[in-house]
């Protein structure tokens, strides 16, 4: 309390709240994926042919990228992961650096 006897005004919060959806959503997606990899994946050693495994590719990719566009990342890999799909090393692609840039009211700058 003030020396008034009224609460301070507390700051606004700024934090655009998809942004914690997002986050809440791909912690739970991310121990989705921890527990398949704990419990089914014993089963299906050694059935992947790609380089990281599937789930290790799903979940560095909800990671890197979010729920959103790292669940669709994973289920391109997965249907790439059938019997006439390819194999070999994929990593993960980079995320951009213009999707991460906050906003701004500021005009962009031109090369």
């Amino acid at each position: 309390m003030t020396p008034h006897g009224q609460l301070a005004q507390r700051p606004a919060n700024r934090q655009f709240p998809g942004r914690m959806v997002s986050l809440a959503m791909a912690g739970l997606l991310r121990g989705a994926i921890r527990l398949y990899q704990l419990t089914l994946a014993y089963f299906f050693v050694g059935a992947c042919r790609f380089e990281p495994s599937c789930s290790a590719y799903a979940a560095e990719a909800v990671a890197r990228h979010g729920a959103l566009k790292g669940s669709w990342l994973a289920g391109r890999r997965l249907c790439r992961c059938g019997p006439w799909g390819g194999s070999g090393y994929d990593p993960v692609p980079p995320a951009s650096a213009q999707a991460r840039s906050p906003l701004s009211c500021h005009p962009a700058e031109r090369a």
